[in-house]
């Protein structure tokens, strides 16, 4: 190694397994063998080769397959190892006599690790013990790896290090695989479901210079160009119903928000969120389209309407459950919160039945902490809460039966939200009020508030019809449909503290002997 070697490949910092590796990658080099060739011969995936020998096709067939190396057994001058790609797994053959000259002593036996990416060409056959295998005749190098693979029996355990090394993770554990594919089926789903309803999918800024259509914290960046303060996006909404505004009756999107908030078994500060907004449309209409959207989903991706979920059952069919968030909490509670018209006297009766509530929160606030400490844990079966109170709906439109109550609902199921929807404010003179109100909050310490978006009002000041709109968390979904019980397994790289040293422990990596006879 020369003067300039990095600390990360200087031999004195690797394991003998690392050093090993290291010293057949010269090898190889010296042998005249590319390591990192620039291109790969291939003519079928592992799962086209297997389907010609389905459909009867594979007799005398010759095929060049690649992938990585997950066996190696030597017996002398043949050899047997497991290929996969990321189709499948298929087993190679190689006999001694059957390659070109020296290729099996010199290279296969001394210079191959397990891990390694390689082609192999040769014809299909079926061995004695009936396994279809590639005979190989021709190998081509594709990449060398430097590290051992993890152990196939016990995986990689430490829950932080699977997170941070997600491609470690992904390589010793295929259920984890399986749950990334569980995501992507879903939002095909749902992308399957809008277009097939008329939607359109739309993209919107993600750098904004108002936030807005949550209760949250932004992320603050800084245009240097422009001089200007930039905010990392908490939600489509407002982007959305400006194109409404426009003449499209329904859009949706599909993408990140950022919120500047803690981190939890249900929250990462980055996540993926559905948006869907249609005109003419009331929160009745969502609910009904929300419902037949996750049915049309389950179906998709489990072929029913039932899931399990930590042992527990749930029943997807329509109808929901619809309960009047007001008689939830009585009902969880013995609180009502209407008899409590401000803050102060809602905390006495809070402190009066034995609860804490925080003394810094505002009316709404002691409200949502009573439905999310009291009620949603226990919400199993998706269950739609109902008519919100308008100090905590900034953006909904206001009941014409009760002034004091939002046409808004929140979707729950496994004791978790998963949607929030609201017949949409189209009176700007009413929509400008509502961010005076929070403005006034702002002020005086709420610092999830909503700002004032006058360009928003402007908007709106061109009209906008009736709309029902709707957010759903598609990370929590993926929870739900793939039975894990923390958001970070279903995102790919969850943010987590940055650590001075993340290594992983030597035990993970799976005990590798000599290729040798």
């Amino acid at each position: 190694m020369s003067e300039s070697t990095h600390p990360m490949f200087d031999p004195a910092n690797l394991t003998d397994q690392e050093r090993s590796r290291l010293k057949n990658l010269e090898g190889l080099i010296e042998a005249g063998i590319e390591p990192y060739p620039a291109r790969a011969r291939r003519t079928h995936t592992i799962a086209a080769a297997r389907a010609l020998y389905e459909r009867g096709e594979s007799a005398g067939q010759e095929v060049t397959v690649t992938g990585r190396l997950r066996r190696i057994r030597v017996m002398g001058k043949m050899s047997f190892a497991d290929l996969e790609d990321g189709s499948g797994l298929i087993q190679l053959v190689l006999r001694k006599d059957s390659l070109p000259d020296g290729f099996y002593d010199n290279i296969w036996k001394r210079l191959i690790d397990l891990g390694d990416f390689v082609g192999a060409t040769g014809a299909l056959v079926v061995t004695k013990t009936g396994e279809l295998s590639v005979e190989v005749r021709e190998m081509q190098f594709l990449s060398k790896t430097l590290k051992p693979m993890p152990d196939k029996w016990r995986g990689v355990r430490d829950q932080e290090k699977r997170y941070r090394r997600r491609y470690v993770d992904l390589l010793a554990n295929p259920p984890v695989r399986d749950i990334f594919r569980t995501r992507a089926a879903i939002v095909r789903a749902m992308r399957e479901y809008l277009d097939n309803e008329g939607f359109l999918e739309v993209e919107t800024p993600i750098l904004q210079p108002i936030y807005g259509g949550a209760a949250a914290r932004p992320f603050i960046t800084h245009h240097n160009q422009l001089h200007q303060d930039l905010y990392l996006r908490i939600s489509f909404e407002l982007y959305l119903k400006r194109l409404i505004v426009g003449g499209y009756d329904r859009v949706y999107e599909i993408g990140r928000d950022f919120r500047n908030e803690g981190v939890s078994f249900k929250h990462n500060p980055e996540f993926t969120q559905l948006e869907f907004y249609e005109a003419y449309a009331d929160y009745h209409d969502v609910m009904r389209r929300t419902e037949e959207m996750v049915a049309y989903v389950a179906q998709k991706v489990t072929g029913g309407l039932t899931i399990t979920w930590q042992g527990h059952t749930v029943d997807l069919t329509p109808p929901w459950r619809r309960i009047p968030l007001r008689q939830a909490i009585l009902d969880a509670t013995g609180i009502d919160y209407e008899s409590y018209p401000d803050a102060e006297s809602l905390a006495a009766e809070m402190r009066r039945r034995g609860h804490d509530p925080d003394p810094r929160s505002t009316w709404g606030k002691l409200v949502d902490s009573l439905m999310a400490k009291y009620v949603e844990p226990n919400l199993i079966q998706p269950t739609f809460l109902i008519d919100y109170p308008r100090d905590v709906s900034p953006l909904a439109k206001g009941s014409p039966d009760d002034p004091r109550q939002v046409e808004r609902f929140e979707g729950f199921m496994v004791g978790m939200e998963v949607c929030n929807a609201f017949s949409e404010i189209n009176d700007p003179i009413d929509q400008l009020q509502r961010f005076v109100d929070e403005a006034y909050r702002a002020r005086h310490g709420d610092d999830e508030a909503h700002p004032i978006d006058e360009d928003y009002i402007e908007a709106l000041s061109y009209g906008m019809p009736p709309t029902g709109g709707f957010g759903m968390g598609i990370d929590r979904l993926t929870m739900i449909f793939t039975d894990t019980d923390t958001i970070r397994e279903v995102i790919l790289f969850p943010h987590l503290r940055t650590v001075k040293d993340s290594g992983e422990d030597e035990e993970e990596a799976e005990e590798e002997a000599p290729i040798a006879q």
